[in-house]
């Protein structure tokens, strides 16, 4: 109960310092600000991503689902990845591959502009479709055994079977999952901060950041700050009323099903279209990052600053997020009556409605209000916003299962008289430990990929690897970025196979 009053108390200070700003600065260009136009293109891109998205991990679902092939379970763990994937990684990784000086212009003399909507719609279906399709095929492939046996009797066809079998299956998660792929699209940064191409393609996130940061214009930015806070909260209200989205990303167990030849020949160009869309800008990454400029960026010490900052940023972030999820979440398994554990969780899902952006700005307005120099406070708060950012993904992922055990096992627990310690190191522990390794991969990889909060505070002497990329960027050191992106990459998906094999192990020790 006390963490989660603390985090509501911190959520309404955030929203308190916002709204006192805009109700007292007096702004110094507000008429630079075109909000209905941020509004409308924000939308629209946000918009276009929900549908393409949706589409595009429906067919990559549809053919996992059929096909059975060597090395199938690491394509499903490549797509599983693309919620830990950071976006400035992504972004760069398309331009390596389709930018004037990329892999495509270099080998075919095409160059395709990459600058504009189009590049920002590219690289978020890339990570939404591939997070899409990993949803997506849960659902498929919880489709009871006896329908697809008496699908199989009837001699239904690959459109039959979609029809009467398949979208019954996914259709009541796509109203959810696509409220999430909008609110990710919506709420994007550094992908729109690297391929937008200008301010027609500017979201709410990106003038908040240029109204802060270049113009210093806090009443403009405050404003566009709680346009989007009630969107992004109007959003979340709808996207509960939908089904929930599985949590459960673990092995994929395909099912058999016999389609024709066509059909199969149709599900594997899909796939590698699929794989090809998502797998090529990574291969660049590591290729180019890798390659002999990578000498050069390791002998700067600003980069080993950089590094050493995002991994304490990163272990520090995990570390807090674990320990509140789990508070949070043996608080509601504990907790009588639907009512009380909505309001011992709302706290943490509140951050939903308050983008990356929006939040490090709320902490610098309080930083800013209460006469504390924001280049002291900049370590702190970077941690703060990065476990809000991925605690509304620990309380859902570490809730269910202690309530079930809460459930199961709660007679047995009282009759043994178990302290909280003991029933947590000698029941719980066990049963959640890889739901926490989960957890704690998922906010370091957040973490390491973070440019929305370092953005506003970060300084020459507090830099992490992605505002550094984003810098060599801007100042044209492509190599450098390369090698950065690279690094990153790596190192976000050491933590995403590794943080949970750990864990799992440390459980099994304990059972």
């Amino acid at each position: 109960m006390v963490i989660g009053a603390a985090v509501a108390l911190l959520i309404v200070l955030v929203l308190w310092s916002i709204t006192a700003t805009a109700a007292t600065d007096p702004g110094t260009s507000p008429s630079r600000i075109d909000l209905p136009w941020l509004v409308l293109t924000t939308t629209i891109q946000a918009g276009l991503t929900m549908v393409l998205s949706l589409l595009v991990g429906t067919a990559l679902a549809w053919a996992l689902n059929r096909l059975r092939f060597p090395g199938r379970e690491l394509i499903v763990g490549l797509f599983a990845s693309a919620i830990v994937t950071p976006g400035i990684i992504i972004a760069f990784g398309l331009l390596a591959v389709w930018g004037r000086a990329g892999w495509v212009a270099e080998f075919t003399g095409v160059r395709i502009p990459i600058f504009g909507l189009g590049g920002i719609l590219f690289a978020h279906v890339i990570l939404d479709a591939s997070f899409a399709a990993r949803i997506l095929l849960a659902r498929l492939e919880s489709v009871p055994d006896f329908r697809l046996k008496t699908g199989q009797s009837l001699g239904l066809s690959a459109i039959q079977r979609f029809a009467l079998i398949d979208w019954p299956a996914i259709r009541p998660t796509l109203p959810g999952l696509g409220a999430i792929i909008f609110l990710l699209a919506f709420t994007s940064f550094p992908v729109v901060l690297l391929l937008g191409g200008g301010p027609a393609n500017q979201t709410l996130e990106v003038a908040i950041y240029s109204a802060v940061r270049l113009d210093f214009d806090l009443r403009g930015a405050v404003n566009l700050a709680l346009v989007q806070i009630a969107i992004c909260a109007g959003i979340i209200l709808l996207a509960s009323a939908a089904a929930p989205i599985p949590a459960n990303l673990g092995r994929s167990a395909p099912q058999r099903w016999r389609d024709g030849a066509w059909v199969q020949a149709l599900q594997e160009a899909v796939l590698v279209i699929g794989v090809l869309g998502f797998g090529l800008p990574l291969l660049a990454i590591l290729i180019d990052g890798l390659g002999p400029g990578l000498g050069s960026l390791l002998a700067q010490p600003g980069f080993w600053r950089s590094l050493w900052t995002s991994l304490a940023i990163a272990a520090a972030s995990a570390v807090l997020t674990l320990l509140i999820g789990l508070t949070l979440a043996a608080a509601r398994a504990a907790s009588p009556g639907r009512l009380v554990k909505t309001g011992i969780g709302a706290p943490a899902y509140a951050y939903l409605a308050v983008p990356t952006v929006v939040l490090s700005l709320g902490f610098f307005l309080l930083a800013r209000n209460a006469g504390i120099d924001p280049e002291l406070a900049a370590p702190f708060v970077v941690v703060l916003a990065n476990t809000l950012l991925a605690l509304p993904y620990a309380v859902s992922t570490l809730a269910p299962p202690l309530e079930a055990i809460a459930t199961r096992r709660g007679k047995l627990i009282r009759a043994l008289d178990l302290s909280g310690t003991q029933q947590f190191r000698s029941v719980e522990w066990p049963l959640i430990a890889g739901d926490a390794g989960v957890v704690t991969a998922l906010a370091f990889c957040f973490s390491l990929g973070d440019l929305g909060v370092i953005a506003l505070f970060g300084t020459q002497d507090f830099a992490t690897l992605p505002l550094l990329m984003s810098r060599a960027l801007g100042a044209y050191r492509s190599n450098d970025a390369a090698g950065i992106a690279a690094i990153m990459l790596l190192l976000t998906l050491a933590a995403f196979v590794l943080i949970p094999k750990l864990f799992q192990r440390l459980g099994h020790a304990r059972a």
